[in-house]
C-alpha cells in the first residue's frame, strides 16, 4: 500500500515540476515516471524497514 501511494504522490510531484519549469507533454510524462519509480522505491525500502521492525 505504501509503494502504491508513493508512486502515485511521485507522479504528481513530477508531473507538476515539469509543468511549472514549462515542459511540452513529453517533458511531463518523462518527469511524472521517473518520480513515480524514484517514490515507489524509497516506499518500497519503507515497507521493508517496517515489516522487520515488526516482526
Amino acid at each position: 500500500m505504501i509503494v502504491i501511494t508513493a508512486a502515485l504522490v511521485g507522479a504528481l510531484l513530477g508531473g507538476l515540476t515539469a509543468k511549472r519549469r514549462n515542459g511540452t507533454a513529453a517533458d511531463i510524462a518523462q518527469y511524472a515516471v521517473g518520480y513515480a519509480i524514484a517514490f515507489a522505491l524509497l516506499g518500497m525500502i519503507a515497507t521493508l524497514v517496517i515489516h522487520r521492525l515488526m516482526v
